[in-house]
């Protein structure tokens, strides 16, 4: 196995364990899951510093997965898998740094080379086969409810009307001038829900996902962090990359996974859905919804 598997392995073994850290050994933990990069080139006082604990509180975070102290556990992260993000103001700031400079070209750049990496530390880090038991999963459903607000609701309302060319339970919510948890409310063990949210965390999201679990929903969750409120609840979680030299999440590798994840429930269906989604299509031709130059 090589490093990056093993650091992948031991990230999972660190998010499992968060609910039962401390509250300080668990902002050590979110630190390191966060950032898992700087854990292969910091010292353990440098980790307690940008953790803000104590540096015992890190070796103790690491003894609680397995490790006899800091050095064992720092040893599969040397080789960083990912890059710890900026903060938002900071962004911001660099930005009209560039702008007043003329590099324009620079940060062109950048936003190139940050959509590239996100795309491929996301589906790195995701098996096919993590995405074909939660797309069996939705294709079993009853229903299928997807959850995103603000920039992701748009996100959510795409990945809905494009699985109800071939599917009919599939709902994007909240619903006009309503809330994720009323639209949830008669949902149960036979419906899944899957729910979007980056930092910082939306708290409908999270209080929706709280509420689904308790309903015994399935939830298929996507985030940026193996700590996030809504990961840790999940019954399939997929963690997204999110860099962009912008003061906001990038939305490309949700979108990627998204659009991914739809492929792998039309693969799971049974025959007549690709049949549905041609029958669908040849409808709107008939109609005259496409256009056509031959008018």
């Amino acid at each position: 196995m090589n490093e990056t598997n093993v650091s992948n392995t031991i990230l999972e073994r660190l998010a499992d364990e968060l609910p039962e850290l401390t509250p300080e050994a668990r902002k050590a933990a979110t630190y390191v899951l966060e950032n898992p990069r700087d854990v292969g080139v910091s010292t353990v006082r440098e980790i307690a510093e940008a953790a803000q604990v104590k540096p015992n509180t890190v070796v103790r975070m690491a003894r609680q997965v397995g490790f006899e102290g800091y050095e064992d556990f720092r040893a599969p992260f040397r080789e960083a898998i990912r890059r710890g993000a900026a903060d938002f103001p900071d962004r911001a700031r660099w930005l009209q740094d560039i702008r007043k400079s003329g590099d324009l070209g620079g940060l062109y750049a950048d936003m190139v080379r940050d959509v590239l990496d996100n795309i491929e530390e996301t589906f790195a880090d995701i098996s096919t086969q993590d995405l074909k038991v939660a797309a069996e999963a939705i294709w079993a459903a009853r229903r299928v409810f997807t959850l995103g607000v603000g920039v992701n609701n748009s996100i959510a309302r795409n990945f809905t009307y494009l699985a109800s060319t071939g599917m009919t339970e599939f709902h994007a919510i909240p619903r006009p001038g309503s809330t994720p948890v009323d639209d949830l409310a008669w949902a149960d063990g036979q419906d899944v829900l899957i729910a979007v949210t980056c930092k910082p965390y939306r708290s409908e999201v999270v209080e929706a996902v709280r509420i689904a679990h308790e309903q015994g929903m399935t939830i298929v969750a996507i985030s940026d962090s193996p700590a996030s409120p809504i990961i840790r609840l999940a019954n399939h979680g997929f963690v997204v990359s999110v860099d962009t030299p912008q003061f906001f999440p990038s939305s490309v590798s949700i979108i990627a996974l998204l659009e991914t994840l739809l492929s792998f429930v039309i693969a799971v269906a049974s025959d007549e859905i690709p049949e549905r989604v041609a029958t669908f299509h040849a409808r709107r031709h008939e109609l005259g919804l496409y256009h056509s130059e031959d008018k």
